[in-house]
């Protein structure tokens, strides 16, 4: 089983992100399962989303706390401990940052770490906001640095979230963040 944890703010599309990648898992024969956590609901406050992602049917319902994986869709959140906390050594980060990935270190030993500038990516696709919307974008970045569903899986999805050209605007996002993001095998 592999256990992720997202990590935005609201209007980020988290929530939805996640939602996207479990229904792309599904439908490559996979099971999923999705359980968000956030506050009351406003734009900018936190949202954490625990996935789930495996070949046989899961059980667990419990958060996530010790994630094989990170998927961080502000790059403000970097700086915060929660967000950083219990990540397994020899785990996955897929992050929203314009670094290099041999440049991050996120206090533990990783095997692989993946960046893409997903903020600028948005401002470019869909325009200036003061919460750039990222989740497509890391959803492309986390097919190509993980392998866990395929880009063309996410098309389903996307299409059926968001119908007629926003749709196609956003798979064109997922595929920028599919060729952009810069992945690194760590030899840590």
């Amino acid at each position: 089983m592999i256990e992720i944890r997202f990590h935005g703010m609201g209007g980020q599309g988290a929530v939805m992100g996640a939602l996207a990648l479990a229904e792309a898992a599904f439908s490559e024969g996979k099971y999923a399962q999705k359980i968000p956590v956030y506050g009351g609901m406003r734009r900018g406050g936190d949202v954490t989303v625990f996935l789930r992602l495996d070949d046989k049917p899961i059980r667990r319902t419990s958060g996530i706390y010790e994630p094989d994986a990170l998927v961080v869709l502000d790059p403000t959140l970097l700086n915060v401990a929660e967000v950083r906390k219990g990540l397994k050594q020899r785990g996955t980060a897929i992050l929203n940052v314009n670094n290099n990935p041999e440049e991050v270190d996120l206090g533990v030993p990783l095997s692989k770490i993946a960046t893409v500038d997903a903020t600028g990516i948005s401002a470019e696709v869909f325009g200036p906001r003061a919460i750039p919307i990222t989740n497509t974008i890391m959803l492309g970045a986390v097919s190509r640095a993980t392998g866990w569903v395929k880009l063309e899986s996410l098309r389903g999805p996307i299409l059926h979230m968001f119908p007629g050209r926003m749709g196609e605007v956003n798979f064109e996002a997922c595929t920028r963040g599919y060729n952009e993001v810069r992945v690194w095998e760590c030899s840590k």
